[in-house]
């Protein structure tokens, strides 16, 4: 995916104007909202463009892609932070955890298995976050809500680095109730941290105290 010269260095400013108007108007935002560039089908030109920009959080949504473009771009800036935020299957553990600092996508105990023998044979385990289907659907990944205590609860006791909720709201649904929901969620299981927020809705989640919102085409254009 080629990008125009400037046009990111354009759209990351006015999406970062948009994240800090809609921290203002909220009634009670988080400490903090970072905003995650999902760089999926971007190529590793167009990410220096953003990283040019002063860029330095990226979301990725499959590793064997991601691994195609950050070990390279890590190595010439260090400061780089890359999220998970597609499924991670196990068989892909071992990379996922060398390449991510943050996997979001944490969606049933045999995922918390495999990243804890990750963590004890490599000594180190990225921040996680638990991916909940807010939205019961099928054909979504995501744990179902009312097993998002008891699986919180098994990455812990596992001493696991669970730090946050994340969520993809139903396209055809208004997001708001999913993102008070994920909310709650959050403080019923003592989070603070909350993925949630994409191009179209991130200042929605912005004023439930998203921690994190995730704009790929908004920066980048659409996908081709």
């Amino acid at each position: 995916m080629t990008i125009p010269e400037n046009l990111i260095s354009t759209n990351l400013a006015a999406i970062l104007a948009r994240i800090q108007t809609a921290r203002k108007a909220a009634f009670k935002p988080a400490p903090y909202t970072h905003l995650v560039a999902v760089s999926k089908t971007v190529d590793e030109a167009g990410i220096r463009q953003a990283l040019d920009a002063g860029q330095r959080l990226f979301g990725e949504n499959r590793v064997q892609e991601a691994e195609k473009k950050f070990p390279v771009l890590k190595s010439d800036y260090p400061d780089l932070e890359l999220h998970l935020i597609g499924p991670l299957q196990t068989n892909k553990v071992k990379e996922a955890m060398a390449l991510f600092s943050c996997i979001e996508t944490l969606d049933r105990q045999k995922l918390a298995d495999a990243l804890a023998l990750g963590r004890d044979k490599s000594g180190a385990c990225p921040k996680l976050f638990v991916q909940v289907n807010t939205g019961e659907e099928p054909q979504k990944a995501g744990v179902m809500p009312a097993d998002t205590a008891a699986l919180v609860a098994y990455a812990q006791n596992l001493n696991l680095p669970v730090t946050g909720l994340m969520c993809i709201p139903p396209a055809d649904q208004e997001p708001a109730p999913h993102f008070g929901f994920l909310a709650k969620l959050a403080r019923d299981n003592g989070l603070d941290q909350l993925s949630m927020g994409m191009s179209g809705d991130f200042e929605m989640a912005i004023r439930f105290g998203a921690t994190h919102v995730r704009v790929g085409t908004a920066i980048f254009g659409a996908r081709i």
